[in-house]
């Protein structure tokens, strides 16, 4: 089954060259100009992963990014011309999960690709319920819920609730969550890991105080889930 990449662009150029690109390594692509346009393909799942321009008229990248994280957990590639450092730790703190500046080739745009689809199809492969107090997570729907009420996670926030209630009692310091997590020397430091943790306490608590209690903070070394 081939990969559906959805590219977000408000420059047809630029969406004919990313498919242009992709179509060489047999990648299915849908090009819209905008969020709006793309809210319902995403909501539909006809793609799985997005390719998403950040200088857009009427709602930028950032914005897109943020109304995608409240329906969906599809992975997300900031793919612009601003490489200011506080630009990519932005993206990647609102739920983007690698940031690529123009120009880039069609080797390296592949590669980033499939370096995040195949985070994905590991934990597909999984294939396991996992049951934690009142808290329920899928793998292979990446789904969670909290008394059997549904919490729409990022990406990120999805991975570091998946770590922990795969390890309850495992305390994680925040380098390690780092490298688990987002397998890279992350541009933002360990600021993320606690902006993430920060806000997946607030979904779960949207819900239950208990089930935001789970993931404790152990002060001076990092966090863990403590609930078998």
């Amino acid at each position: 089954m081939l990969a559906t990449v959805l590219i977000i662009d408000d420059e047809q150029d630029m969406r004919n060259l990313i498919e242009m690109m992709l179509s060489k390594s047999n990648f299915k692509t849908i090009g819209v100009k905008s969020g709006e346009e793309a809210y319902p393909i995403i909501a539909n799942n006809d793609a799985d992963i997005v390719l998403l321009d950040i200088m857009m008229p009427h709602e930028d990248g950032f914005t897109v990014c943020e109304n995608i994280r409240k329906i969906s957990s599809i992975p997300i590639i900031f793919l612009t011309a601003r490489d200011a450092n506080e630009d990519k730790v932005k993206g990647l703190t609102l739920g983007g999960d690698d940031y690529i500046v123009k120009p880039f080739t069609a080797s390296e745009l592949v590669a980033r690709i499939n370096a995040v689809l195949r985070r994905i199809g590991i934990h597909l492969e999984q294939q396991q319920l996992i049951e934690r107090g009142i808290i329920k997570l899928d793998e292979i729907s990446r789904k969670v819920y909290v008394n059997n009420e549904k919490v729409t996670l990022t990406y990120k926030e999805f991975e570091l609730l998946q770590l922990f209630m795969k390890n309850p009692n495992t305390v994680y310091s925040r380098e390690q969550l780092l490298e688990n997590i987002w397998e890279m020397d992350y541009v933002g430091g360990t600021r993320t890991v606690d902006t993430h943790i920060k806000t997946l306490r607030l979904k779960l608590g949207k819900i239950s105080k208990e089930a935001s209690e789970y993931i404790q903070t152990v002060w001076g070394i990092g966090y863990r889930f403590d609930k078998v």
